[in-house]
C-alpha cells in the first residue's frame, strides 16, 4: 500500500509544513525501496526531495504543487537518483525550470512532463528557455502540458523538431504562441491530441487558480519591494498622477493594466 503516497489539495493542512514532512517520511520508509508515484502539494523542500531520492530508486512519477522550497539545483540532485522516472510533474513550483535540462538527461525513460509556473513569470516578457530546455533534456516525450508558458513560435518549433516522439501537447494560456500560419498546420498533422492557447481550462487536472492574473500581478509587485500598488506607476513609467487599478489580458493576449488619474 506505500507504494504511492498522495499528499495534495491538503487544504486548511497545508502550513503545517514541518508536521506533513515527518509524515512524508514515515510514509517513505514504509515503501522500503517500491515507491513507484508520490504527489506532495506546498511543503516539499529540496531536503525533502533529496531523502525520497535516496530511499525510491523505482521511482516512475513525481507530482509537485506550490513547492516553493524546491530549487532547480535540487531538482536536479534528486533526478540523478530517478532512472525509472516516466512521468514528471511541475504546478506553480517557482524555481523548477533551472533544472529541465539537467532533470531531462538523468530520466532518460521520461515519457510526460508539466510545467505550469505562470504566477512567477511576467506575462508580458517573451522567454523560450523553458521550451529550448525540454528540446534539448526530453527528446523521448509522449506527452506535455506547458501551461502558462512564456514561449513563442521559436520555442514549440524547437519542441516539435526535437521530441519526435510527441502525441499530445497542451498550450493553453500560453499566449506568445501564433498557430495561425504554418506552424498551425503543422502542429494539426503531427499532434494527435491538441489543446491550443485560447481554449478553456476546463477539465485541467490542475489547480486552474493560478491562472487568476490579477492575483498574480498583485503578488509580483509585493514580492518585488513595492509598498502598494500605486508604486507600479513608477515601475512602469507613468505619470506621477497614475493610480493602478488591477490588469488583466485584452483580446490579443496581451497584459493590459487598468489606471486612472487624479
Amino acid at each position: 500500500m506505500w507504494r504511492v503516497i498522495d499528499m495534495k489539495n491538503l487544504g486548511k493542512f497545508h502550513d503545517m509544513s514541518d508536521y506533513l514532512e515527518t509524515i512524508c517520511r514515515h510514509a517513505v520508509d514504509r515503501s522500503e525501496g517500491q515507491l513507484t508515484d508520490i504527489h506532495i502539494d506546498y511543503f516539499a523542500t529540496d531536503e525533502l526531495l533529496l531523502y525520497i531520492s535516496e530511499r525510491s530508486s523505482q521511482l516512475r512519477c513525481l507530482r509537485l504543487g506550490g513547492c516553493y522550497g524546491v530549487s532547480g539545483d535540487g531538482l536536479s540532485e534528486a533526478a540523478k537518483r530517478f532512472p525509472l522516472l516516466e512521468e514528471l510533474h511541475f504546478v506553480f513550483v517557482k524555481n523548477c525550470n533551472q533544472g529541465i535540462e539537467a532533470i531531462g538527461r538523468s530520466c532518460p525513460k521520461l515519457k510526460s512532463f508539466t510545467l505550469s509556473e505562470s504566477e512567477y513569470k511576467r506575462p508580458q516578457f517573451i522567454c523560450n528557455d523553458d521550451a529550448l530546455a525540454i528540446a534539448k533534456g526530453m527528446p523521448g516525450l509522449r506527452h506535455l502540458q506547458l501551461l502558462g508558458n512564456n514561449m513563442t513560435n521559436e520555442g514549440l518549433q524547437a519542441i516539435l523538431d526535437d521530441c519526435p516522439l510527441l502525441e499530445s501537447l497542451d498550450i493553453r494560456k500560453c499566449f506568445k504562441v501564433d498557430l495561425s500560419g504554418d506552424l498551425g498546420k503543422i502542429i494539426t498533422e503531427k499532434i494527435k491530441d491538441l489543446k491550443r492557447p485560447y481554449d478553456s481550462m476546463e477539465g485541467c487536472e490542475w489547480n486552474t487558480e493560478i491562472f487568476d492574473f490579477e492575483e498574480y500581478d498583485d503578488d509580483y509587485y509585493y514580492s518585488s519591494g513595492h509598498s502598494d500598488l500605486d508604486s507600479i506607476g513608477d515601475y512602469y513609467d507613468y505619470p506621477s498622477d497614475f493610480h493602478f487599478n488591477g490588469s488583466d489580458y485584452n483580446s490579443d493576449g496581451d497584459f493590459e493594466p487598468y489606471f486612472y488619474f487624479d
